[in-house]
């Protein structure tokens, strides 16, 4: 990989299409455009974007860098979903397959959330000694890989995926050497305190989604009474510093441990229909401002 100067913290605030409402889920909402979500994200003052959903940038890693260019960004890496708890299903071949596309694109993160195998975020199977043996066993895999050509492999703790919950996450702790991918909406919402893992742990964590969750929303999720995609209907995800995410604590102890690694604003949406007005960059822009007031 290309190596850069340092950036400031502030320069290291990014992007994701979610936050748009741009989603790999089938049926997910009204999807917005490229030009429209980029122009959004420099409206905004961001500098750079994660991929995004397989379509939304050009699959030629040299066409999604002059689309970037265009729009004065630069790439993070992206979201990688992939099964890796089957012992007849072998991941490895998915990573090979996408490291000249991070490479060509100089993204340097790639962001792998333990993927169930079925559609969407609502169910999950439950993992026996076995899968975890084979999971654990892939990421450490898949990250010896990645980092062999200077990428940086981290987990997605993520609701509707193998690693959801407190004890998952502490399994993946304990059980292997992989780093995290600290989405503090995601952990709050499969029940783990996002600020006491950043204290806990702050060695593991290489990449950040900031979000902010409406609790109250969440609670729901946790104890069956609403889906996943349901509470993101529900308006789950809120703009950071308006939620129940102690944003503030989860900076400030990144920061004392020397964190050098992205923020990447994520409030996940579903649009119905293409907002008429100014539509979700108000949200970004929003937190985009609080997360300036914080690291500035």
């Amino acid at each position: 990989m290309t190596t850069t100067e340092p950036r400031s913290a502030v320069d290291r605030i990014a992007g994701a299409p979610i936050s748009w409402g741009v989603c790999e889920v089938p049926g997910w909402g009204y999807q917005l455009t490229p030009e429209r979500v980029l122009a959004e994200m420099r409206e905004v003052g961001l500098s750079a974007t994660e991929f995004g959903p397989d379509g939304f940038l050009p699959a030629d890693p040299q066409q999604m860098a002059t689309v970037l260019a265009d729009h004065h960004l630069t790439a993070v890496g992206g979201f990688v979903p992939v099964v890796m708890y089957r012992p007849d299903h072998d991941p490895v071949p998915d990573i090979e397959r996408l490291i000249p596309g991070f490479l060509a694109a100089h993204g340097s993160t790639m962001v792998l959330s333990a993927d169930s195998g079925l559609t969407g975020y609502d169910s999950r199977p439950e993992l026996d000694e076995q899968g975890w043996a084979t999971l654990l066993g892939n990421l450490d895999r898949v990250t010896a890989l990645a980092a062999e050509h200077g990428i940086t492999a981290v987990l997605h703790p993520h609701v509707g995926t193998m690693v959801e919950n407190p004890a998952d996450v502490r399994r993946v702790l304990e059980g292997s050497s992989i780093s995290l991918c600290l989405d503090t909406g995601h952990l709050l919402i499969g029940g783990t305190d996002p600020a006491e893992l950043t204290r806990q742990a702050p060695e593991r964590v290489a990449h950040t989604h900031l979000k902010d969750v409406d609790n109250s929303i969440a609670e729901k999720v946790r104890s069956g009474r609403l889906t996943y995609t349901d509470a993101v209907r529900a308006g789950m995800y809120r703009p950071l510093g308006t939620g129940d995410v102690d944003v503030e604590s989860i900076l400030t102890t990144l920061r004392r441990n020397d964190y050098q690694g992205w923020f990447v604003l994520e409030q996940d949406t579903i649009l119905t229909a293409e907002p008429t007005f100014e539509g979700p960059v108000g949200d970004v822009r929003t937190s985009a401002d609080y997360v300036r007031s914080l690291l500035g």
